[in-house]
């Protein structure tokens, strides 16, 4: 039996384990990384049952790993056995201890070629004040809700005051010199803080243009609330619920403007929750904004694990308005990475 027996392919948030036939008796797989948790599956067969488990590894002392996490996630059989067939199993809020916690019993035999696969919906746990892991009513959060890269203004450090005190600049309007016209309203900004983080403002504000005796820029492809957010981050002052909530319109923006390191946070945070109902809007939006790695990640989540099945009606919609250049690259995916299983 070879290594890539035991094998759990990963992608944003989504697991697959496949078998090309059930002849065994009991199957455990390597670890495999989502979230902050290493995970196994187990597939085990007791008599006509046939018992699927997921498990988060544990820690045996306190301390030396994230504690257990509450989990919501889709767990499904998809069989190959006389035609595509799919079973669905969906869990939510269920805390993992143990390979004990989550047992799928199923009565129907699993024979020839399938994947089991998981789609992570959300993984929660105690927050960090609250100790614990989901067993004594603490506080939970989820762990894809907060992000270490965005500041925390408790953190009276140095470069966190210097962030606070730049963000003061923008939310009390101290100084400003320049009007920002958003769709829907307007916010006062600085000048030399635009064209140190944009390019594009430097070059506005540094030669012949209308911009550079002009007191106020419009911004009219976006509404108040996202501009707000987009200048936050140029100010180093966002919350990180803000970001998740604009950031495509962040992406627009910081592309616009060219401002790369918020184009590449926007990359990554798309990465993190591909699923059936935003893929084919991110992988359009990966092809205009010129996103390599979102693109690539959408194109794995359709054809290498196999979700263009999920959405055929969407896709077939999809490939009849998309560009014609990205059309073919699906299709060259497709071509040179799917084998039918």
């Amino acid at each position: 039996m070879t290594d890539s027996a035991y094998r759990v392919d990963t992608t944003s948030r989504l697991a697959q384990w496949r078998f090309d036939d059930f002849g065994f008796s009991y199957r455990k797989s390597d670890p495999f990384k989502i979230g902050n948790w290493n995970w196994h599956l187990v597939v085990e067969k007791n008599r006509k049952i046939w018992l699927i488990k997921l498990s988060p590894e544990i820690p045996k002392l306190a301390g030396d790993g994230p504690p257990p996490p509450v989990a919501s996630f889709d767990i499904r059989i998809i069989s190959f056995l006389g035609g595509r067939k799919t079973l669905v199993h969906p869990v939510r809020d269920k805390p993992l201890h143990s390979g004990k916690d989550f047992i799928w019993a199923l009565e129907v035999p699993l024979t020839g070629r399938f994947i089991i696969d998981v789609e992570f919906l959300d993984l929660k746990t105690a927050s960090p004040d609250g100790g614990g892991g989901g067993g004594g009513g603490e506080e939970l959060c989820s762990i894809w809700g907060v992000s270490e890269g965005f500041p925390h203004p408790q953190k009276q450090n140095t470069r966190a005051v210097s962030c606070i005190s730049l963000g003061r600049m923008l939310s009390e309007s101290i100084h400003t010199d320049i009007i920002i016209r958003a769709s829907d309203g307007s916010i006062g900004a600085h000048r030399a803080v635009l064209a140190a983080r944009s390019p594009v403002f430097r070059s506005m504000f540094s030669h012949d243009l209308k911009e550079k005796e002009m007191s106020a820029i419009n911004i009219s492809d976006m509404s108040i609330q996202a501009c707000q957010a987009f200048l936050s981050y140029i100010y180093a002052n966002i919350q990180y619920q803000d970001f998740l909530t604009h950031r495509l319109h962040l992406l627009r923006a910081a592309d616009k403007y060219d401002v790369s390191d918020l184009k590449d946070a926007c990359q990554e945070s798309l990465l993190q929750d591909i699923h059936a109902n935003n893929v084919l809007d991110r992988l359009q939006s990966a092809f205009l904004y010129r996103l390599p790695m979102l693109k690539l990640g959408c194109l794995e989540y359709l054809v290498k694990f196999g979700k263009i099945f999920d959405i055929i009606d969407e896709f077939n919609a999809f490939i009849q308005s998309a560009d014609r250049e990205l059309i073919a690259e699906v299709v060259n995916e497709i071509l040179s990475v799917w084998k039918g299983f």
